[in-house]
């Protein structure tokens, strides 16, 4: 057993059966979630703690997320403010310990929002150090890598290959400078309302509360911040915001929201083999005909690789690992080369919206907004999402701003009655709905084929110019199908050298969360779906899908035969996939104590 210290919190790599806990002892389990009154009979006293009235502050705007779209949208608001010479506060809380440490992905950056948010972004050290150079996309089998026509939507000439956490955290600064509150290491656990339904702002998490549900002696009641507009930029899934569509019914005029997996390593390579501003892409092995997936190589400055695979969570086959599949590709040889002599730095891994324009949901409701990826501005044919959520952000804080001055007139809740117009007015429109039919053509009887003809016909000829929308077939969790019909998939065991065991990299990802804190992976009808579905029906896809070994079936030594489920809840890395994936829709995504979870480097 080794331990890695931060700060206060030691965690503890178990070595066993898909698990990496923070223990107290080495004998300590994580169990399911169970509701507080069942975990412990509490005393009168506990109670009237754990429900005292929270701490209030009060402020304009509320920005919930410190990502791209959420950071965007704050220095917006104060520049605007700051332009007019008005008060307005501008109050941001990130779920991180830090701006940065929850943020992942490619990242190659179309910079056309940046430009229009901040046009001197060279001189205030934005860190865009490496300009892409160099495209290639290959189609793999196997043992080859064949060249393909690039398509015009993946041109990143004028692009920059970038650590998004590290943009995220210079953007978090140009926020501070602008003005605006930035509070990392907070979570929001809950939305507030008013009297009339409309959003009243967030409540944020309680904290010192113990997994047995008793308050500790280092409890502290979460804050309620009130806020005449409350904006969500929580990113692909975001735990607020699936509660906001629902009791608004935002996807009344939408289809559901289809996803993506994206594991992602940093890699130091050999000087000899790095290629600075190499954007490369490839289609094909390890995916089959029918499963929608790919791969990025993109390599930037100091001799740094950021090497990953997308793999679409409407998969069929339940035995299907998106970690092993990834583990597996970069052993293809055309892989392999760059990565001999290498160094892996960091892991992680993140779901992200594939759904595009027929996806997008109502955004507005009385109080607030959907910004950035919660939404699902994702343009997946360039693989970009964060062009598309600075300005979503950048747009929806010009409603606000607009909306708070009229406010004063009047009253009522405040409406950004402006924001979705503006926004089908933008580039981000027409990005998004000329592409609109490239992802769910992929369904096709062809599969893959049909959709590498169709997709090439229309970014190429039709440009998006047709009198049809496709339609994505059924939502991910319910595109699983039961083991019997499925081949089971097996996987090479890992060589340690290019290839690594899953704990082994989970241990990259910095994760932490407190020793003795309730567990944010709830069960919302108990463990019964799990053991009487989907392991006899699917073989337990939750141990498959999830990145971070945080989920076990395990024999039930009170019952001998039967299974019991675990959760691992201090392995999670905050990627939603189980919110997502789970066949029985029973797990539901909850945010841990503020500061909890991954602390991404270089991603």
């Amino acid at each position: 057993m080794s331990a890695i210290r931060r700060g206060a919190i030691v965690t503890r790599v178990v070595r066993g059966p898909m698990v990496l806990r923070q223990t107290v002892s080495p004998s300590t389990r994580f169990f399911s979630v169970t509701p507080r009154a069942r975990l412990a009979t509490l005393t009168d006293e506990e109670k009237e703690m754990l429900n005292q009235e929270r701490p209030e502050d009060e402020v304009d705007v509320c920005i919930v997320g410190a990502g791209p779209a959420g950071l965007s949208a704050a220095i917006r608001l104060r520049q605007l403010a700051e332009k007019e010479g008005k008060e307005l506060r501008v109050f941001v809380v990130e779920k991180g310990s830090e701006v940065g440490a929850h943020t992942l992905s490619g990242a190659v950056l179309e910079p056309r929002a940046l430009h229009e948010l901040i046009p001197d972004w060279k001189d205030k050290g934005a860190p865009l150090n490496t300009p892409a150079t160099k495209d290639r996309m290959m189609f793999l089998t196997e043992k080859h890598a064949i060249p393909l026509p690039h398509p015009p939507q993946m041109n990143n000439k004028g692009n920059y290959i970038v650590s998004l956490s590290n943009f995220v955290k210079w953007l978090g600064e140009q926020a501070e400078e602008a003005g605006a509150e930035v509070y990392p290491g907070i979570a929001a656990s809950e939305v507030l309302y008013n009297e009339d339904g409309s959003i009243a702002g967030i409540a944020t998490n309680d904290v010192g509360i113990g997994r047995d549900g008793r308050p500790k002696d280092s409890f502290e009641r979460g804050m309620a911040i009130k806020a005449k507009v409350t904006l969500f930029a929580e990113g692909c899934h975001g735990s607020l915001t699936k509660k906001v569509i629902r009791k608004f019914d935002l996807r009344k005029d939408s289809q559901h929201q289809t996803y993506g997996l994206g594991l992602k390593e940093v890699w130091e390579l050999d000087p000899a083999k790095h290629e600075q501003g190499l954007v490369m892409h490839t289609i094909g092995w390890p995916m089959d005909m029918h499963t929608y997936g790919g791969s990025f190589m993109y390599h930037f400055e100091n001799n740094l690789c950021a090497i990953g695979y997308v793999v679409g969570l409407d998969y069929q086959n339940p035995t299907l690992s998106p970690y092993k599949e990834f583990q597996r590709f970069k052993q293809h040889p055309h892989i392999r080369k760059y990565l001999e002599g290498g160094k892996i730095m960091s892991y992680g891994a993140r779901a992200l919206n594939e759904g595009g324009y027929q996806s997008i949901p109502k955004l507005v409701v009385p109080g607030g907004a959907l910004i950035g990826a919660t939404a699902g501005f994702m343009n997946l044919p360039k693989i970009k999402g964060t062009h598309t959520a600075m300005k979503s952000g950048m747009l929806a804080a010009e409603a606000a701003y607009d909306a708070l001055a009229k406010a004063e007139e009047s009253s009522g809740p405040v409406v950004l009655d402006s924001y979705e117009k503006t926004l089908k007015e933008s580039w981000v429109n027409k990005e998004l709905y000329q592409v609109r039919n490239i992802r769910p053509s992929f369904h096709s009887p062809l599969g893959l084929y049909g959709g590498v003809i169709y997709s090439g016909l229309d970014t190429m000829l039709l440009k998006g110019r047709v009198p049809w929308t496709f339609k994505h077939p059924k939502p991910d969790h319910a595109s699983t199908k039961p083991l019997k019909d499925c081949k089971p998939i097996e996987y090479p065991k890992p060589d340690g050298v290019i290839s690594f065991d899953l704990l082994e990299n989970v241990s990259r990802t910095g994760t932490s969360h407190g020793e003795n804190e309730p567990i944010h992976l709830r069960l919302q009808r108990g463990p019964k779906d799990q053991l009487e579905t989907n392991y006899p029906v699917y073989g337990g896809p939750e141990q498959k899908f999830c990145p971070a070994g945080v989920y076990e079936y395990l024999d039930d030594e009170a019952n001998p035969g039967k299974k019991r489920f675990q959760i691992n809840a201090s392995n999670c890395i905050h990627c939603k996939t189980c919110d997502i994936k789970d066949p029985s829709q029973n797990i539901d995504w909850t945010v841990p104590e503020g500061g909890g979870g991954p602390k991404y480097v270089l991603t």
